[in-house]
């Protein structure tokens, strides 16, 4: 018997009508066994149609669980509300784009299934999987606030800012609750967490299809400059 009898996905959503859909059907057709899957999406305020797409599909899918945000309060926000109301063994967050491949979850579960750790982190740097080579300043400030991270948690992490977390359920929910970050600070502060919570951390490498500022990627200077105070921050100070 698997540990993960059931594998939360938690999307957090804003404005990503052109994805969307695709991403969803890609997340219901992996196949991970015996293991069952609820998928949560927290729109986090979409105003393009994104919205709509959802309440269609989510009627032909029970496992689809929708969380509508009034407003739009960021990414670190829409994940504390999706993994709070989750319910698996095991939670992993997915974005919404098609950045990241769904195929890769079966990989990540195994360290978790074989009771080796309890938070797996899929590096986009590390392995010979397929990545676009898009934005080196981008890969230069991924890898300083990665190196900065480490240096403060101890951890010896290549890729702190990724979007493939994968987490015991217990504990994901635990972190959840005390997560101040309501945007893009959810990476570094759930990092710090997880190394204060003496979490047994593993690390895989995954695949990566990174789109462009005009495919529609959002984070920007502005939220890696912040990313440097918040890691000093959660690290030093909470």
């Amino acid at each position: 018997m698997p540990k993960a009898k059931l594998l939360s996905i938690v999307i957090p959503c804003y404005n990503e009508k052109a994805t969307i859909e695709k991403l969803v059907q890609e997340v219901l057709d992996v196949n991970l066994g015996s293991t069952k899957k609820e998928i949560i999406i927290v729109d986090d305020g979409s105003s393009d149609g994104t919205r709509e797409i959802l309440s269609r599909i989510s009627k032909k899918h029970q496992e689809i669980k929708l969380i509508f945000q009034e407003h739009n309060q960021g990414k670190g926000a829409a994940l504390k509300r999706g993994i709070l109301q989750s319910k698996g063994d095991v939670v992993i967050i997915q974005d919404a784009d098609l950045e990241y491949d769904p195929i890769e979850y079966a990989r990540l579960l195994y360290p978790i299934e074989r009771e080796h750790a309890d938070v797996v982190y899929g590096s986009r740097f590390i392995g010979g999987e397929p990545h676009r080579i898009i934005y080196f300043r981008n890969q230069v400030a991924n890898k300083f606030l990665t190196t900065l991270s480490n240096l403060l948690t101890g951890l010896n992490l290549t890729d702190m800012e990724t979007c493939y977390k994968m987490m015991d359920g217990d504990l994901a929910r635990r972190l959840a609750k005390n997560l101040k970050s309501k945007r893009f600070g959810f990476e570094p502060e759930i990092t710090a967490r997880i190394a204060k919570s003496n979490a047994r951390v593993y690390e895989i490498g995954i695949s990566y299809y990174g789109r462009s500022k005009e495919e529609g990627k959002k984070i920007s200077f502005k939220d890696g400059i912040k990313a440097v105070w918040e890691i000093v921050y959660f690290n030093l100070f909470i």
